[in-house]
């Protein structure tokens, strides 16, 4: 698949590394309406057609993202006549589903997605974040919930998804205070998985990171994800379950033997990659 060219970030893929860069450091990598549009499209695409075996984003300039663009609210009827009220709030709903499947395409991709944060991660950043596998941060990073302080609650993804990654009562701190929580705290807390001095030094740690997970089995790779999800939503008894079916049915030998081959012959192991996902019958 050749990358695609977008408004809001850059794609590139390489050594099965699909990695999205946002791109619009001047405005501090707001999510303007065309990023609602375009990062489902991306991952999907990439996820669909096993275009790489791991995503990467990470972002350009001071921070990783101030979170929702103005543009957004105002596309969401909050002004709309008191008369109106109740047929806007179901238009408003509809908006707000569109942007939650935004980044629940992040979560349901095939592939690992992490994500590499320096500056802030801010509001819908929050959103974001949780929604991908992984996440890495620099020194200078920080993490805020920040739509409690400008009179809203968060609703694209933090509460079903924060409170999962770090200890219920961080999450709640979060929210409730709208704070900064800087990058220190939040490796203390699991919000990332490591912490490095510099942009340059993140970048570099996440995609080596990437790297070795590209040059797994994606069959294998896939079924940790798809597992790991399952487990996290299900009780240990059907989880259990789904992981002896799971085996049953893609258990791949070939694989396993290319494993030990390759380990044998002191070379890196050669697996296929996933097949494109068929888009019609």
């Amino acid at each position: 698949m050749a990358p695609a060219t977008y408004e809001c970030f850059t794609l590139e893929i390489a050594d099965g590394v699909a990695h999205v860069r946002f791109s619009r450091p001047d405005k501090f990598n707001s999510f303007t309406p065309e990023f609602w549009r375009e990062l489902p499209q991306a991952v999907t695409e990439i996820s669909e057609n096993a275009a790489a075996r791991v995503i990467v984003l990470s972002a350009e300039g001071k921070h990783f993202t101030a979170g929702m663009d103005i543009s957004v609210f105002m596309q969401g009827a909050l002004d709309a006549p008191a008369e109106n009220r109740e047929i806007a709030a179901e238009s408003f709903h509809r908006h707000v589903k569109i942007l939650q499947d935004t980044f629940s395409a992040l979560e349901n991709a095939r592939q690992p997605v992490l994500a590499a944060v320096q500056g802030g991660a801010v509001g819908a950043g929050v959103d974001l974040v949780t929604a991908c596998d992984c996440r890495y941060a620099s020194a200078d990073a920080f993490f805020c919930v920040q739509e409690t302080a400008i009179g809203m609650t968060a609703d694209v993804g933090t509460f079903p998804r924060l409170a999962k990654v770090i200890p219920e009562g961080w999450a709640r701190q979060m929210a409730y205070t709208a704070e900064r929580v800087p990058a220190a705290k939040a490796r203390e807390i699991g919000l990332v998985n490591e912490v490095y001095d510099t942009h340059e030094a993140l970048l570099d740690g996440v995609m080596e990171i990437a790297r070795t997970i590209a040059g797994h089995s994606p069959l294998a790779v896939t079924g940790c994800k798809r597992l790991l999800n399952y487990a996290r939503d299900h009780a240990t008894a059907d989880t259990l379950d789904y992981i002896g079916l799971w085996n049953a049915a893609m258990l791949r030998a070939d694989d396993i033997k290319e494993s030990y081959i390759a380990k044998t012959e002191k070379r890196a192991p050669r697996y296929d990659d996933l097949k494109p996902v068929k888009k019609s019958l």
